[in-house]
């Protein structure tokens, strides 16, 4: 079971409902350190003070907000305990909406909501009502010293929470937009066409990450001492008669044949089996570091 992230209640009208919070996803990321490229020793952070000309313990060490150059306004554990933030422990749901009124722009991450032992009944409760309206719950949640917004939806017979983005965190001052064109009718039906084409139900089992599964046999061959063949990457498609592209990519797609990450993905999930799951080979070879770890102070880069 992975960590609790938050645990308090939902509140929903005069009903509390006892929840404890988990992070819906985690990063496949391959990690990298930075070494010394002489003697492959890992690299030490040091927190080091300019003007004291010393290092400088963790302890000492405040938060501060900037308001020129070189200026700062200092900000204690205290200062921010003082602030009021009763989304702290409770989750006060204060609207329902449809799901097709947020837009995706706005959505952050996600996680998990499941029950206390003593809210079982009450959450089954809270469950049930969000899966017969098929609505949105939405109210404030606070994580890690930060308020977020947030909407709790019904998936698959638990809850799901969703942070979302407050309406200023939204870029709409965009200097460059696309410049409007005139789309002939012979254009734009057989770009709708191709669309059609390509319309499938999504099914995230058949794509995957070609990077990370690249780096993974890159540290495999390196492990080895195995020579790595480089990689040709497919070049962007000169631009050139749009109708013609068009007659070509529609013809590809229905021979099969067609080229690109999105046609890759639309045979692997044809030939893959109903309900079955595309399982990417993963290198069990690790590196070991023979350097001895450095008796210097400080933390790892």
């Amino acid at each position: 079971m992975p960590a609790t992230v938050w645990s308090g209640v939902i509140g929903f009208g005069m009903v509390s409902i006892p929840v404890k919070l988990f992070s819906a996803t985690s990063s496949k990321r391959i990690a990298f350190h930075q070494l010394h490229n002489k003697c492959l020793s890992r690299i030490k952070e040091v927190r080091w003070c300019p003007s004291c000309d010393k290092e400088v313990p963790f302890d000492d060490i405040v938060k501060g907000y900037e308001l020129a150059k070189d200026e700062y306004v200092p900000i204690t554990q205290e200062d921010f305990d003082q602030l009021p933030m009763p989304s702290k422990e409770i989750i006060d749901i204060s609207s329902f909406t449809e799901a097709v009124a947020v837009d995706p722009l706005y959505l952050e991450k996600n996680y998990y909501l499941l029950p206390d032992k003593k809210g079982e009944k009450a959450f089954n409760l809270f469950l049930k009502a969000l899966e017969r309206k098929s609505l949105l719950a939405i109210g404030k949640i606070a994580i890690r010293s930060r308020e977020r917004l947030c909407a709790i939806r019904a998936v698959e017979g638990t809850m799901v929470l969703c942070t979302l983005l407050y309406e200023d965190e939204i870029r709409v001052d965009l200097e460059e937009k696309a410049t409007a064109a005139k789309i002939a009718k012979p254009e734009l039906d057989m770009a709708l066409s191709l669309i059609d084409v390509m319309t499938q139900r999504f099914d995230p089992a058949a794509y995957k990450d070609d990077y990370r599964e690249a780096m993974k046999e890159l540290i495999d061959e390196k492990t080895q001492g195995l020579p790595h063949k480089k990689a040709k990457n497919e070049q962007p498609r000169a631009v050139g008669d749009l109708m013609e592209a068009l007659k070509a990519s529609l013809a590809g797609q229905k021979r099969g044949t067609s080229g690109g990450s999105t046609g890759a993905a639309t045979r692997r999930k044809d030939n893959a089996q109903p309900g079955q799951k595309s399982r990417a080979k993963t290198n069990t070879n690790a590196i070991r570091s023979k350097v001895k770890p450095s008796s210097k102070k400080g933390r790892a880069a």
